[in-house]
């Protein structure tokens, strides 16, 4: 697949993919300004030209969110522990046959929207014991999304 921000000077190539996960945390909807419909990449799997117009921006003590600092398009969002990417569904240019499969942080979600896809859904509780990860404060303590 390939992507590329909105004024072209950063591009991905990643391996096809169907699978599109919504995230509804507090810190998503900030940074895309909605739910954030993602894909999830390896590290490896992933070719991102362009990194020099990247600006990273730690937003939590284990993710790193990158954006185009041109065009200010959101990139991805990238564990600081193994490099695993999530990267904007929107980015791709390849849309068909992709669809939602899961939403997370669905306790997070305002109730002005709802989106009819069927889904099985995650609380921000049921997705930290999911996908432990070390010194992170309590969830409980706020709106910990490890997206």
């Amino acid at each position: 697949m390939q992507g590329r921000c909105l004024c072209g000077s950063v591009t991905l190539t990643a391996p096809d993919h169907t699978e599109i996960e919504v995230c509804h945390c507090d810190m998503c909807r900030r940074w895309a300004g909605g739910p954030a419909f993602v894909i999830g990449f390896k590290a490896s799997d992933l070719i991102i030209e362009g990194r020099e117009h990247i600006t990273d921006y730690s937003s939590s003590d284990w993710a790193d969110r990158g954006f185009c600092k041109h065009c200010g398009t959101h990139l991805y969002y990238r564990m600081k522990t193994d490099g695993f990417h999530t990267i904007g569904a929107g980015l791709f240019t390849k849309a068909s046959g992709m669809l939602v499969t899961k939403q997370i942080f669905i306790d997070e979600k305002p109730a002005y929207y709802d989106l009819a896809n069927e889904t099985p859904v995650m609380t921000g509780q049921e997705v930290f014991e999911a996908y432990p990860l070390t010194d992170i404060p309590d969830p409980d303590a706020g709106s910990l999304s490890p997206h």
